[in-house]
């Protein structure tokens, strides 16, 4: 299932794969592969990505499973 949430406020606020492959050294297809669901970001990965990105938005909606 992928996360639709994150992939709605990326858009928003034109954050793109790239951008969070570089934030957590990680090849893009992995982070494509997360996003969409076919693997899980960790808990620091999550936390990373919303403290970069997207302060103030609350980690259980940014990374809840659609």
């Amino acid at each position: 299932m992928p996360y639709l949430n994150l992939k709605g406020e990326m858009a928003k606020r034109n954050v793109h794969i790239e951008d969070i492959s570089k934030l957590l050294d990680l090849h893009r297809n992995s982070v494509a592969n997360k996003i969409n669901g076919k693997s899980s970001f960790s808990i620091s990965e999550a936390f990373k990505i919303r403290n970069a990105f997207f302060k103030g938005e609350d980690i259980e909606y940014l990374f809840k499973k659609e």
